[in-house]
């Protein structure tokens, strides 16, 4: 099985590196401070307790059995610790729930001694509680519990969400600010690919590589405008050139040819060559057209008016009269001539020796589709890709081809200058069909 990737723009990958990376780093950031804030806890709570423990040690020690109870009573009304006796039937839980409880039991036993009594309970109270014993008394002395605690988990969680949240706006910013300068070009391109020779990138940009592109970019769009421009003239100075001799040579058969036949033969092949130089020209035509809102079925009416000669084509149209695209109405005319040549000189039935043509059309969305179908014989699938190459013909239309091979490739190319796109297609009962992919005007 083949597997497929996935694919990101290159804005979305830079954006998606960028925030790994700094998630990356925000999440081991969180690990260290959470590590040395532990250990800061740890060392300071255990500092605290270890001096309270120290000072009730000594202050019971110097006190007789009367002075020692009311000494526990005394520092018990106090708000920073609380000291009790502590008896043999007492309910007591180790205080090692969690890594920072283990470590304070670990420091405050390294402080006080390996006898040291550390619990998190006693007698169902919660707190750090310190056993310690002076002669045959044992104490049990809890400090605030607040010294225990590290930040709430919580707290953690607000931070590293802030913190992903700034990460992902600012990785979006750096992506967006590296990927302008790309997208200018993708854009310059773009507009290039469509004919317009005239766009320009800046070339005074700060980072030296992109400067350089935008240099070889204009570059490269001036000579493309000037090879445009020299080609223009070319064909404009060929068709002229060669319409010159043409018109002579009618004349000239005309006037000097007494076989009618002979006669129009040679108005036949002079009329050929006429129309192969129009094909020439119009697939050689600029690409720059402005579209506008067109009535469809007008046009569609137009076209089909100039096949007269009903005993080699016919039309049935369903166009409704109100459908409107938006088209260069000399592009989208010379789009549909073309199609019924095309239908009229390899799209006849079997039977009848007649090309009978069918135009449909259905709205989807912004746009509306025309269909231009034949009853012909239809095309092999595998060569239906070849159809719009220049100059190309399927081997049942050779021997029967007069014209240039360029009537699909100019319908493909005129589709593209007025922003729609043509599709060939064999029907399912016969006959080649076209599909016209056209921009559907604002009502």
């Amino acid at each position: 099985m083949v597997r497929r990737r996935l694919r990101f723009s290159l804005f979305w990958r830079t954006f998606l590196l960028l925030a790994a990376l700094l998630a990356g780093s925000i999440v081991a950031w969180v690990l260290t401070l959470r590590a040395l804030e532990i250990e800061s806890r740890t060392d300071e709570t255990a500092r605290q307790m270890a001096a309270d423990v120290t000072l009730s040690r000594v202050a019971l020690r110097h006190a007789d059995g009367y002075e020692r109870v009311a000494l526990a009573k005394t520092l018990t009304r106090l708000e920073a610790v609380r000291l009790m006796p502590r008896a043999a039937g007492d309910r007591w839980l180790p205080l090692d729930s969690d890594r920072t409880s283990r470590a304070i039991a670990n420091e405050l036993r390294s402080r006080l001694g390996a006898e040291t009594i550390l619990a998190r309970s006693v007698n169902d109270v919660d707190g750090l509680w310190v056993g310690f014993s002076i002669d045959d008394d044992a104490y049990w002395l809890r400090a605030q519990a607040e010294h225990a605690q590290p930040l709430a988990p919580g707290t953690w969680m607000l931070w590293v969400a802030v913190a992903l949240a700034a990460t992902a706006l600012g990785s979006a910013a750096v992506a967006r600010l590296i990927n302008r300068p790309l997208r200018d070009l993708l854009f310059a391109a773009s507009r290039l690919g469509d004919g317009a020779y005239n766009s320009q990138l800046d070339e005074t940009t700060l980072t030296s590589e992109i400067r350089q592109v935008n240099v070889g970019f204009n570059r490269m769009a001036r000579e493309l405008a000037r090879v445009e421009e020299d080609r223009a003239v070319m064909l404009a100075g060929i068709s002229h050139d060669l319409r010159t001799p043409l018109a002579r040579l009618r004349l000239e058969a005309e006037m000097s040819v007494d076989d009618e036949d002979a006669k129009n033969n040679m108005a036949l092949d002079i009329d050929q060559l006429d129309a192969i130089i129009d094909k020439f020209m119009d697939y050689a035509r600029p690409g720059n057209v402005r579209l506008r809102p067109v009535h469809l079925s007008a046009v569609v009416e137009r076209e089909m008016a100039a096949f007269r000669d009903t005993s080699h084509i016919r039309f049935t149209s369903r166009v409704a009269i109100d459908t409107m695209v938006m088209a260069d109405d000399t592009e989208l005319g010379r789009v549909l001539a073309n199609l019924f040549e095309n239908a009229q000189r390899y799209g006849r039935s079997v039977g009848t020796g007649v090309a009978d043509i069918e135009i449909n059309y259905a709205r989807s969305g912004p746009w509306v589709i025309v269909s231009v179908r034949d009853h012909g014989p239809g095309v092999p699938p595998e060569k239906l890709g070849q159809l719009t190459t220049p100059f190309f013909r399927g081997d049942a239309a050779r021997t029967s081809a007069t014209g240039a091979g360029l009537g699909l490739a100019i319908v493909d190319k005129a589709m593209h200058r007025i922003g729609g796109s043509l599709e060939l297609a064999n029907a399912s009962s016969g006959g080649l069909v076209a599909h016209l992919r056209l921009k559907r005007a604002p009502s």
